[in-house]
């Protein structure tokens, strides 16, 4: 008897971009972990240290906390001047490693059209492998390491240095 193979991992979609005419620098993620999918909601799950980090950026700015603080937390990143989205709009994977990640689609980044965007950040390797595809936007481009609490080879200190940089050549801080 033939053995059935097995099915093809799902064609997941990502999230919609975080941005408004104040966005001076748009952290883009890879795409969003399973979690994150489930909830609707950008660095969802708890280990991650991409909103940590943030509020030990702007710790005179307390980050709105609470089961339904999302919007709140979406105003507080714009007020900040910082813009959110991912490289993939959709890809293949199972699990929330990028390194499963397959068929990737790309976002179109520049059709977000930012007037006052003066920087991308791409948040870790898998982001940053298509710098290429925001290089043409005439912004500086950076590599963060990435907020994963996978990327145990940056300490959370560590982490916040290259971000909070990063963010000072930009005026957020």
């Amino acid at each position: 008897m033939k053995k059935a193979s097995p099915a093809p991992p799902l064609r997941l979609t990502g999230l919609d971009p975080i941005v408004s005419d104040r966005t001076v620098v748009l952290v883009l993620g890879s795409f969003p972990g399973g979690r994150s999918l489930a909830v609707g909601q950008y660095y969802a799950h708890p280990q991650n240290h991409f909103w940590k980090i943030l509020q030990a950026i702007w710790p005179d700015h307390p980050l709105p906390a609470g089961a339904d603080s999302y919007p709140a937390r979406r105003d507080w990143l714009l007020e900040r001047g910082l813009g959110l989205w991912d490289v993939y709009a959709a890809c293949e994977r199972e699990g929330s490693l990028d390194s499963a990640i397959r068929n990737g689609e790309a976002n179109d980044i520049a059709g977000l059209a930012l007037p006052g965007l003066a920087a991308i950040a791409h948040n870790g390797g898998e982001s940053f492998k298509h710098a290429r595809h925001t290089q043409g936007l005439g912004v500086p481009v950076y590599r963060l390491p990435s907020s994963s609490a996978a990327n145990a080879s940056w300490t959370f200190d560590r982490k916040l240095e290259a971000w909070r940089e990063v963010f000072l050549k930009h005026g957020l801080v």
